[in-house]
């Protein structure tokens, strides 16, 4: 059925519509990572007014958030399985939107990993059936280019956070920052429980709609854990993650002590460069990966690979030149080229799972990439950070984040392993949607 066809209400489903629906959850998206990322860019001011040290400061970036958002996640994703996604949605937009607020309000660093920890539970109630929705509303050959949009979202929203995060704490302080992106996203709570409608699980998948069976936790970790495809993507991701939140997590405070540049400098420069360059190699990649999958599937995991290949001697470049234009515009690249894996690697993992699978499945997903890749990478920088600290003094941070990018170059391989089994995994899935029409 397309999405242009007829929802169970009766009412018809336009491209039109499913375009707004995809651009409210790509807005959405990008305040999920405003609130989770506007923290980059003040971890010195914080650093300071807190008195702690790096290693404290990548525990709060890290496992004080993601601990309870990949937790969280797989719950409330079961429970979007089963009731109404847009519901869930707009529930964590409000839970999240609130503790950023509050984090404007603490008094003690204990206190502002407590609000972060209400963040992450928040956020943990966006992608997941954000995923499946947009899964419902975009066939299996516009997934890839759908999803790659959504997931642009992330770097949007990191460009805000770097742009609008830098601003507003130099002339008006950290906490500022907080209570307005918190404040900010109540009236797109709103927006997304009353224009958003929920169709039936299955819609894009010709003859799928509504008539699949509710399947139980137990029955949805093993059909995961059986599916070889699901389970390589899933690593790559991870590894990948684990690179890509050290470097961005700690790459504003890698340009201010090594190339000396000021929070609203670094807040434009990377502000533009991730948001330009994030967005248009994710773009590029659903849509490049859709157009190639109509000939081989396997180009949904080996596009991927190579780019995460070429990306490796361009963060080598950002982290190791001692030009600050240089490094900058290693950077491009780099952020252009570990950007494109996003979409393919979203709607692989949708596509390998029967609908009534597919919040659960990216639940799970995103609990094992964000408990590597945002609970160890952060932590892994600011711990590498201390350690190498009385060597290298304010340059540890750069061999703390070669180390970091470099390994994040091990996705590669995962990724092109993911392709052997890919076809096969992608049509046991398919059957699977056919027995239980």
């Amino acid at each position: 059925m397309s999405s242009a066809g007829q929802s169970a209400q009766g009412a018809p489903v336009s491209n039109r519509y499913s375009s707004y629906v995809l651009g409210l959850l790509f807005v959405v998206y990008v305040f999920n990572f405003i609130d989770r990322q506007v923290l980059s860019i003040l971890l010195p001011s914080i650093k300071e007014e807190m008195e702690v040290s790096d290693t404290y400061m990548g525990f709060l970036t890290g496992p004080a958030f993601v601990l309870f958002y990949t937790f969280a996640g797989i719950p409330i994703a079961r429970f979007a399985d089963r009731t109404s996604r847009r519901s869930v949605i707009a529930l964590g937009l409000v839970v999240w939107t609130a503790m950023t607020a509050a984090s404007g309000l603490v008094r003690s660093f204990w206190q502002l990993a407590a609000a972060r920890v209400g963040v992450g539970i928040g956020e943990a109630a966006g992608s997941p059936p954000a995923h499946s929705l947009l899964a419902d509303y975009f066939p299996p050959e516009r997934r890839a280019t759908a999803l790659s949009i959504y997931g642009a979202g992330v770097y949007l929203g990191v460009a805000a956070a770097y742009l609008g995060g830098g601003y507003i704490g130099h002339h008006f302080g950290w906490r500022t920052v907080y209570l307005v992106i918190g404040l900010a996203g109540f009236p797109l709570a709103a927006l997304v429980r009353f224009t958003i409608r929920e169709l039936p699980r299955g819609y894009s998948d010709a003859g799928a709609a509504g008539r699949e069976e509710a399947v139980s936790l137990g029955q949805a970790l093993r059909a995961l854990a059986s599916n070889r495809s699901f389970i390589l993507v899933m690593l790559a991701t991870s590894v990948m993650s684990l690179s890509g939140y050290g470097v961005l997590t700690w790459g504003a405070t890698f340009l201010m002590r090594v190339h000396d540049m000021g929070m609203v400098e670094v807040g434009v420069w990377l502000g533009l460069a991730i948001g330009i360059t994030g967005g248009l190699g994710a773009y590029l990649g659903g849509r490049w990966a859709d157009a190639m999958g109509r000939r081989d599937r396997r180009w949904y995991v080996w596009l991927p690979a190579l780019e995460l290949a070429l990306a490796v001697p361009f963060v080598a470049g950002f982290v190791l030149l001692e030009s600050r234009i240089g490094a900058l515009l290693c950077f491009v690249p780099f952020h252009l080229l570990a950007s494109m894996y996003l979409g393919p690697m979203l709607s692989t993992i949708q596509n390998l799972v029967v609908p009534r699978m597919r919040a659960t499945a990216s639940a799970v997903n995103l609990f094992v990439v964000n408990l590597v890749g945002l609970g160890v990478g952060p932590l892994l920088m600011g711990f590498l950070n201390d350690r190498l600290a009385a060597d290298y003094g304010q340059e540890a941070i750069r061999w703390s984040m070669l180390f970091v990018g470099i390994v994040g170059g091990g996705s590669s391989f995962l990724f092109y392993a993911a392709g052997r089994n890919l076809r096969e995994d992608l049509d046991a899935a398919l059957r699977a949607v056919d027995q239980d029409s």
